[in-house]
């Protein structure tokens, strides 16, 4: 079905993201230009920032008149898993940048205000940004422009969404325009890379959808999803490849000892008396990678998600509204409202309910199937009861009618599902211990396969990626008025 649909043999390809590089080149016949100027490619690199996830407020019960258990006298709420369809998928549809990358001149009296969405020519700009602290309290459970830095007292880079103020921050300029219509200041422009974009991806996107679609078996319908992957190789980092030499003897110019000896020697691996590895630190680094595609996409995709919540949800429901968790392309919400499935179907516009019931409770129709940038009910309107998050990538939730969700990275997934309770992540969050598990793993260490058995840390009550509001299950972003 590759050769047919594509005109290309995977038998050629190492892996599928390899072949479906090559596929997008022949169907789209984008002429990419190389990056020859050392600081744009620098410039670029530092707005790859990847995608956010972080536990905004770690409990909640809903309490509605779809739940078993629902008490009258308490306010309505619901529990909400929305996520988006095909996220990237839709930034990638979106004007791309592909050649005429030049500095501009005048950054003082460059106005990014009047640039229009579908222009042939767009900006990445290099800003001071300031986060007033009136607007603290309403972005408290999403901030705009999060950065990657160290949480207070940790040693680790993370990707932060902080309320402060934002120093020589890159950033596209649709995702600028947003956060100044929602408050943020320019205290400064430092540069502004100008380039040619069109939505140059968006066939090959929208071709894979229509392979997707009529697809007849699972094995196909997973093979055109990935087929939309091309996103990850414009994202490669070169400077992470290394250069590993496999030698079998030890004199001779091309010998172990004459590779130790060079100033680039960084480590070896003895596999055997005959045979062994040799890593050498690169003399140079190739930039030939079109990073500046990846850059983009990641960054106009955050603008899809940051509409939703700071453009729909916030002026909706107002203070009756927090966002329990978020990652990447899905929100967690607990609402206070009479009913929600009624606004979903006010506003059935924003959504894909193509994955509800036919005969729904809520009288939903089923609409916008797979139609990417809307937002999708992961519940497909199964009632979700209760939420506890940890920290990031480290949740669960109760859901009426299936079985409970468990989250906990680093953990295998079958001491997940045998060994941790709901109430386990709760206990951990209400007494702050840590809990362990011992679980066994298959190891390779030179080509030697072996099993080990290891006690894990599984559950953590911290969270280094927010303030933790004393005595409550609440967060607050770092830079917070409240956490000076």
């Amino acid at each position: 079905s590759c050769v047919a649909s594509y005109g290309l043999d995977p038998a050629y390809y190492y892996t599928l993201p390899g072949f479906t590089w090559d596929a997008m080149l022949k169907h789209t016949g984008v002429k990419f230009e190389l990056l020859t100027d050392i600081d744009m490619v620098m410039f670029v690199e530092r707005g790859i920032r990847g995608g956010l996830s972080q536990c905004s407020n770690r409990y909640a019960r809903a309490n509605n008149k779809y739940m078993p258990s629902y008490d009258p006298s308490k306010p309505s709420s619901y529990l909400m898993y929305y996520d988006v369809n095909n996220l990237y998928g839709w930034a990638m549809c979106q004007p791309l940048p592909y050649a005429d990358f030049r500095w501009v001149d005048d950054v003082h009296n460059f106005n990014f205000t009047t640039i229009e969405l579908d222009l042939p020519t767009s900006y990445i700009l290099e800003v001071n940004l300031e986060y007033p602290q009136h607007l603290h309290d309403a972005h408290t459970d999403l901030p705009f422009c999060p950065t990657r830095e160290k949480p207070p007292g940790k040693s680790e880079d993370k990707l932060l969404a902080t309320l402060c103020d934002k120093q020589h921050y890159i950033i596209h300029y649709r995702n600028l325009q947003q956060c100044t219509r929602h408050g943020l200041r320019i205290a400064k422009v430092h540069r502004i890379l100008q380039f040619a974009q069109v939505p140059w991806l968006r066939d090959y996107i929208e071709l894979n959808i229509k392979f997707r679609t009529l697809a007849k078996n699972d094995f196909e319908k997973n093979l055109y999803k990935l087929m939309n992957n091309v996103f990850g190789k414009t994202m490669e980092n070169v400077r992470d490849r290394v250069n590993v030499k496999l030698l079998t003897k030890w004199e001779g110019r091309y010998g172990a000892e004459a590779m130790i000896a060079k100033p680039n020697f960084h480590s070896r691996s003895v596999f055997s008396e005959n045979l062994v590895a040799m890593e050498l630190r690169k003399l140079e680094v190739k930039f030939d990678k079109p990073i500046y595609v990846g850059m983009c996409s990641v960054d106009i995709s955050k603008t899809c998600l940051y509409e939703f919540h700071h453009e729909y949800m916030a002026p909706l429901f107002r203070n009756k509204c927090k966002i329990m968790y978020t990652d990447t392309d899905s929100l967690i919400y607990h609402v206070e409202c009479d009913d929600v499935y009624d606004i979903m179907k006010r506003d059935i516009n924003r959504f894909d309910t193509s994955d509800y019931s036919i005969d729904n409770p809520y009288d939903i129709p089923l609409a916008n199937k797979k139609v990417p940038g809307l937002m999708k009910d992961e519940n497909n309107g199964a009632v979700m009861t209760d939420f506890v998050g940890l920290r990031a990538k480290m949740y669960a939730l109760l859901v009426q009618g299936k079985k409970d969700t468990k989250k906990a990275k680093g953990v295998k997934s079958s001491v997940v599902a045998k060994s941790i309770m709901f109430e386990d992540y709760t206990r951990c969050l209400n007494d702050a211990i840590e809990m362990t598990r011992r679980q066994s793993c298959i190891r390779s260490k030179l080509h030697e396969v072996y099993m080990i058995s290891e006690t894990k840390i599984v559950l953590i009550p911290h969270n280094d990626k927010r303030y933790i509001v004393s005595g409550s299950t609440n967060t607050l972003p770092w830079g917070h008025y409240r956490c000076k």
